[in-house]
């Protein structure tokens, strides 16, 4: 019942940046991890950048040092997007998984929204 919903995309320049911003509403267990992926053009669903609530952070190898992410509130992750670049477009997908000890419980993803990077 975790509903995802995310905001910040849109339309900039190469070298440009964007914040997406993702919230989650329901129960979303206390240990989670939350975080993006995204579908380029032709591509395979990938994974962006995802934190998990114990500080762990993981980076697709094309974004590290430019892309950061961030939580707040428990239910709240960030993507702060810098030095963007064409091949950065596509759609970016919000996903929170719960688990109970290390077992997977919940699995959700948001509706995605639109990334486009100009050159």
């Amino acid at each position: 019942q975790v509903q995802l919903v995310e905001s910040g995309g849109g339309l900039v320049q190469a070298g440009g940046s964007l914040r997406l911003s993702c919230v989650a509403y329901g129960n979303l267990f206390s240990s989670n991890i939350m975080g993006w992926y995204r579908q380029l053009p032709g591509k395979q669903r990938e994974l962006v950048a995802t934190l998990t609530s114990g500080g762990d952070e993981k980076y697709a190898d094309s974004v590290k040092g430019r892309f950061i992410v961030e939580r707040e509130r428990g239910n709240t992750v960030h993507l702060q997007m810098n030095g963007l670049k064409p091949e950065d477009t596509g759609v970016y997908v919000c996903n929170a998984a719960g688990y109970n000890r290390y077992q997977l419980i919940g699995d959700s993803w948001g509706k995605g929204i639109q990334v486009t990077v100009s050159s």
